[in-house]
C-alpha cells in the first residue's frame, strides 16, 4: 500500500504559528507557495522549503521568509541589499516597486528548496542568485519579465 498525502488547509496565522514552532525546533518546512511576487523562480502552488537560520547569516540574494510586523502576514522575498541592521527585500517579479526594508528579528528563514510538479527547481538559489538580486535591484528583472511575456510562448517553447 503507498503512503497516501493528504492535505488540508488552514487559516494564516494558524500556519505562522506552526511553522515558527517547527523552524525554531531546528527543522525544515515544506509546503505551497501562494502568489506570484517571486515569480519566474518561485511560482504559485510551487512547493518550497523553508530552512532555520540558526547560525547562518543571509547574504545578498537569498530568499528570506519573515512575518511582516505590520499584517502579519507570511513573505516570501529576495534580500537586495542591506541598511544598517535591516535588508532590502524584494519580489522578483515587482515591478517599479523598491522593496521593503525588514529588520532581522522578522526573518524566520530562508528558501532552500522549490520544487515544481514533482521536480526539484535549481535556478534562482545557487549562485546566479547573486546576479538576480542585483537585477531586481536595479529594476532590470521588470524589464526581462515583461519582454518575456511579449515574447510568444510558442518561441519560448522551441528555445527551451
Amino acid at each position: 500500500m503507498r503512503n497516501q498525502v493528504r492535505e488540508f488547509s488552514i487559516d494564516g496565522q494558524t500556519f505562522n504559528q506552526l511553522l515558527l514552532e517547527v523552524l525554531g525546533k531546528g527543522q525544515a518546512c515544506r509546503f505551497q507557495a501562494k502568489g506570484f511576487s517571486m515569480s519566474p523562480f518561485i511560482r504559485n502552488n510551487d512547493i518550497i522549503t523553508v530552512s532555520p537560520l540558526n547560525n547562518n547569516s543571509l547574504v545578498f540574494g537569498d530568499v528570506a521568509a519573515f512575518i511582516t510586523p505590520e499584517t502579519k502576514k507570511l513573505v516570501i522575498h529576495r534580500i537586495v541589499g542591506k541598511k544598517g541592521t535591516g535588508f532590502l527585500v524584494k519580489g522578483d517579479s515587482a515591478r517599479w516597486y523598491a522593496g521593503d526594508l525588514i529588520s532581522r528579528e522578522h526573518i524566520i528563514g530562508y528558501v532552500t528548496g522549490v520544487e515544481r510538479n514533482g521536480k526539484r527547481i535549481l535556478l534562482g538559489h545557487g549562485q546566479e542568485k547573486f546576479l538576480i538580486a542585483l537585477l531586481n535591484r536595479w529594476k532590470i528583472m521588470a524589464i526581462l519579465g515583461i519582454i518575456w511575456k511579449l515574447f510568444p510562448a510558442f518561441i519560448r517553447k522551441r528555445i527551451l
